[in-house]
C-alpha cells in the first residue's frame, strides 16, 4: 500500500472500535442477554453464509470466510460465530441446573446441535482453525455444565473419529493435508506450509535472549515469515524481543487467562459460569494453537493471536468476549455484596 503506516493505523482503529464494544459488552446484563440469545444466534447464522453469495464472499488463504464490505474492508462472521455458541450452549444447559438439576440427554444433544451448524458451515468454508476453537469451546461448556463422564468420552471418541475420517475421505483440502504433513515430518516435507513453519523456528530461535529490536529483525522484516502482522506474528515477538520479550507476551496472556478461570469459578450462576468457561476455554486453545504452530508443536491453522495480530473482526470480537467475562464478574459482586 502506498502509505507505510496504513497496517498501523487501521490496527489502531480497530482497536478503538473493539474497545467501545467490549465496554458494551460489559455493561450489558448477561442474565437478560439470556433472553434475546436464540435471536442472536439465528442472525448469526445467517451472517455466517454471506461469504458463499456471489460478489459478497471473499476468499483468504483458501478460506472462503469473509465478507466484502465497503471502504476496502472485510468482516469474518465465523469471530462472531464464537459468541452467539456460547450463549446458546449455556443457556440450553443451564435450564435444568436452574432447578437443580443435571442436564437431560436432550438438552446436551440440542448444546451439541447448535455449536455442529456452525461447525459445519465453517468446515465448508475451509476454516479447520475455527473448526478446532470450537470443538474446543463446546467441549469446555458440556463438561462444566455437570453431565456425567461418559458424554465426554463419547465427545472425545467422535471428534478423534471426525478428524481421522476426514483424511481417509478426502475431505481435507490440498494445503489442509500439507499443513498436517509439515507438521508430522517437517523435515522431509518440501510444501509452503513446511518452509513457513521452518522459517517461523529460525526466526524465533535467532532472537536470542533480547532479540535484535524493533523493526529490526532480519527474518520477519525481510519476509521470510508470511502474514507475520497476524498468523505467524509470535515470531516478530520471539526475533525482535527475544526470549525475554516473548515470554512477558505469554506471561501477559496468562494473567488473562487466570482471570478468566476465576470469574467463571467465583459465578454466581451456572449459565453466567458456562458463559466465562466458553470465553475461557476460546481464548486458551486460540492462544495456545497460535503460539504453539510457531514453535513447531502445533499444526499451522489460519487462526490469530488475540489481542495481538491484526484483523477487526477477530479483535472485536474478542474484546466483546472480555466485556462478557466483566459483566459476570460484575453480578457476582454484585450478588456477594447484597449478602454481606
Amino acid at each position: 500500500e502506498s502509505d507505510p503506516q496504513s497496517y498501523l493505523k487501521r490496527h489502531l482503529i480497530n482497536i478503538g472500535v473493539a474497545l467501545v464494544l467490549g465496554f458494551i459488552a460489559s455493561r450489558i446484563n448477561y442474565r437478560l442477554l439470556r433472553a434475546y440469545t436464540p435471536v442472536v444466534y439465528v442472525a448469526s447464522m445467517v451472517l455466517l453464509l454471506v461469504p458463499f453469495v456471489p460478489g459478497l464472499g471473499v476468499t483468504i488463504a483458501g478460506a472462503r470466510a469473509w465478507i466484502d464490505v465497503p471502504l476496502g474492508l472485510t468482516i469474518q462472521p465465523s469471530e462472531f460465530a464464537k459468541i452467539t455458541v456460547i450463549l446458546m450452549m449455556a443457556a440450553l444447559l443451564s435450564e435444568r441446573r436452574d432447578r437443580e438439576e443435571e442436564p437431560s440427554a436432550q438438552d446436551v444433544l440440542l448444546a451439541l446441535a447448535v455449536a455442529a451448524i456452525p461447525t459445519a458451515i465453517i468446515l465448508v468454508q475451509n476454516d479447520t482453525g475455527t473448526v478446532l476453537i470450537l470443538a474446543a469451546v463446546s467441549l469446555s461448556i458440556v463438561a462444566v455444565s455437570g453431565v456425567r463422564t461418559r458424554w465426554l468420552v463419547g465427545l472425545i471418541g467422535a471428534a478423534i473419529l471426525g478428524v481421522l475420517a476426514s483424511i481417509q475421505l478426502g475431505l481435507l483440502q490440498e494445503y489442509q493435508v500439507d499443513r498436517l504433513t509439515s507438521f508430522i515430518n517437517p523435515d522431509d516435507d518440501v510444501s509452503a506450509s513446511a518452509y513457513n513453519a521452518n522459517q517461523a523456528r529460525i526466526a524465533i530461535g535467532g532472537g536470542g535472549l533480547d532479540g535484535y529490536g524493533l523493526f529490526e529483525g532480519p527474518q520477519t522484516q525481510g519476509n521470510f515469515v508470511p502474514v507475520n502482522e497476524s498468523d505467524f506474528i509470535f515470531t516478530v515477538a520471539g526475533e525482535e524481543l527475544g526470549f525475554l520479550g516473548s515470554a512477558l507476551l505469554i506471561v501477559l496472556m496468562a494473567v488473562i487467562l487466570w482471570r478468566a478461570v476465576l470469574i467463571a469459578w467465583k459465578a454466581d450462576d451456572l449459565y453466567g459460569r458456562l458463559v466465562a468457561t466458553g470465553v475461557a476455554a476460546w481464548l486458551a486453545f486460540q492462544m495456545f494453537e497460535n503460539i504453539g504452530m510457531t514453535l513447531g508443536i502445533m499444526p499451522i491453522t489460519g487462526i490469530p493471536l488475540p489481542f495481538v495480530s491484526a484483523g477487526g473482526t477477530s479483535m472485536m470480537a474478542t474484546w466483546i468476549a472480555l466485556g462478557l467475562l466483566q459483566t459476570v464478574r460484575l453480578h457476582s459482586l454484585a450478588v456477594q455484596r447484597s449478602e454481606v
